[in-house]
C-alpha cells in the first residue's frame, strides 16, 4: 500500500471566518494545494501540465467538518483516491484534515476530472499523469466511477 502524504500548515489570519474558525473555502484551498503538491512530489511538476495541456476540473466539493480551527493551529492535510473511471478521466480525491494529535478535523471530498486544454473537454489523462494518480493511497470507500458526468 502507498505511503499516504500529508502536509502541515497553519491556519493563517486569512483563513479565518467572522466566528473565529477557518472557514469553508480556507478548507478548499488547502486541499487544492495538497493536491497539486502531491503531484509535484512525484515529479509530476507544474510546468509538466502545461507542456501536455492537461489539467484537473472540479466538478463537486464537499466538506464535512467535525471540529474547529482556530488561528496558528497546525493541521495535517492527507490526499487519497476515493475514485476512478476506468479510463481515468474521472475521479474522486479526498482530504482529510487532522490535528497533529490525528483528531479528525474535517473532509473535503473532490469529485474531478481532467481536462483536455485542447480540446477543452474532459479526457483520459496521459499515462505518465495517470500512474501517479492511480499510486495515490486508496480510501477505505474507493469506488470504481463510471458513466459521464452530468451536463
Amino acid at each position: 500500500m502507498p505511503t499516504p502524504f500529508t502536509h502541515r500548515f497553519e491556519v493563517g489570519w486569512g483563513d479565518l471566518d467572522f466566528n473565529g474558525h477557518m472557514r469553508n473555502t480556507a478548507y478548499l484551498d488547502l486541499a487544492a494545494t495538497v493536491r497539486m503538491l502531491y503531484f509535484q512530489s512525484q515529479g509530476f511538476e507544474m510546468p509538466e501540465f502545461e507542456r501536455l495541456r492537461f489539467g484537473p476540473v472540479v466538478l463537486k466539493d464537499e466538506v464535512e467538518y467535525f471540529r474547529e480551527l482556530r488561528l496558528l493551529q497546525p493541521v495535517l492535510v492527507g490526499i487519497e483516491l476515493a475514485g476512478l473511471s476506468p479510463d481515468g478521466t474521472r475521479f474522486r480525491i479526498r482530504n482529510p484534515f487532522q490535528t497533529e494529535e490525528g483528531k479528525l478535523v474535517a473532509k473535503v471530498t473532490s469529485t474531478g476530472g481532467w481536462m483536455d486544454l485542447n480540446l477543452r473537454k474532459l479526457g483520459p489523462p496521459p499515462e505518465p499523469l495517470r500512474r501517479v494518480l492511480e499510486s495515490l493511497g486508496r480510501s477505505a470507500d474507493f469506488e470504481e466511477l463510471g458513466g459521464k458526468p452530468a451536463g
